[in-house]
Order: structure tokens, then sequence, then C-alpha cells
């Protein structure tokens, strides 16, 4: 899905850039997958996990490009890669084409600044539009900050996974499962 480039002001005075992901960004998010994963442990990947070639970034890039129902938001603060969400599909089955899922994640320096609540709400006013009737998503339980923005927008927690994640040094992170009736 192609979207037409929004703004968006910033709490700190600067404008912010959203639109859909584009080939030209493929070594960025790859890029971007690999800071964030080293930045916070509430992704689901160590930075050495992200292998990805940019050959297979832009082959996900156009298959969102390409989905009619799915969109890859891209945002951009001072002509640089702030962050990213997703709105995807849960599948071809037309018992799942009311559902779908939600998942976002922005540098650490562009955290606090209203960023990620006006990526989300631009990615459930989409949602509504591709007539997703439910958007769902998953937290680390331990992420207030993520779980209390998610409940601002209307998410619930419908349901919790204990022991989710297990890190390096040997500890778990349970996660919350979080749907919204759109």
């Amino acid at each position: 899905m192609v979207l037409e480039e929004k703004k968006v002001t910033l709490k700190d005075g600067r404008s912010a850039v959203l639109r859909n992901i584009r080939m030209e960004d493929a070594a960025d998010l790859i890029t971007y997958l690999k800071v964030t994963a080293a930045e916070t442990p509430f992704l689901i990947r160590e930075p050495e996990e992200i292998r990805i070639t940019p050959e297979r970034e832009q082959a996900f890039i156009q298959s969102k490009i390409d989905a009619k129902r799915e969109l890859g938001l891209i945002a951009r603060v001072d002509g640089r890669h702030a962050g990213n969400c997703s709105l995807m599909s849960l599948g071809p089955f037309g018992r799942y084409a009311h559902r779908c899922s939600i998942a976002i994640a922005l540098y650490q320096e562009f955290c606090g600044l209203g960023l990620g609540e006006a990526m989300l709400q631009t990615i459930l006013d989409v949602a509504k539009e591709c007539g997703y009737e439910q958007a769902e998503l998953e937290v680390v339980s331990n992420n207030e900050r993520a779980k209390h923005l998610y409940e601002k927008l209307g998410f619930k927690v419908y349901g919790e996974r204990p022991h989710s994640m297990k890190y390096k040094d040997g500890t778990y992170a349970g996660e919350y499962l979080m749907v919204k009736e759109l």
C-alpha cells in the first residue's frame, strides 16, 4: 500500500514526515533493526540475529507496497530515519480478514516526543479504512511506557504469555497480548 505523506509536529516543535517505506529505504531499515535491537530489551531479536540482505529487505518493501491491506510506515525527522510502524494482515483466510497485527519501534532518541502516538494513530486509521475491525499487538510486560501508550489509544490486555522471551543472562520477560476494536 502506498500512503500519501503526512507531516506531524512533535512535542519539541520539530516536524516529522510519515510515509510508506520505499525501495531506497532498504539499507536504513536494516540499520534500524540492528540499532533498535541493541537499544532496548523490548524487541524480539538480538542485534547479531539480524542477517537480512538488502535484496531480501527490498523484496519485503515491495510486498508491502503491493499489498492492498498492509503498510510499512516510516518516520523521518530532520531528514533522519526515526522509526517504523507496520500494519500486517493475519493471513489470507476469510475468518481472519477482520483482524490485523500492528508493530512499532523508534530509535530511543525519538521516544517521548509524540511520534509513536502519531504513527500508531495513522496506522489505526489506515487499518479501519482497509476494513479491519480489530487491531492486535504484543508488548513486553515490563515495557510500561509502551503499554501506557497502547492503552491511551484504546488497546486492552486480553492475555499474557509468561516467559515469552529469554535473555542472554538467563532472565525472562513476559508479554501482554493487546487488542483494540476499530
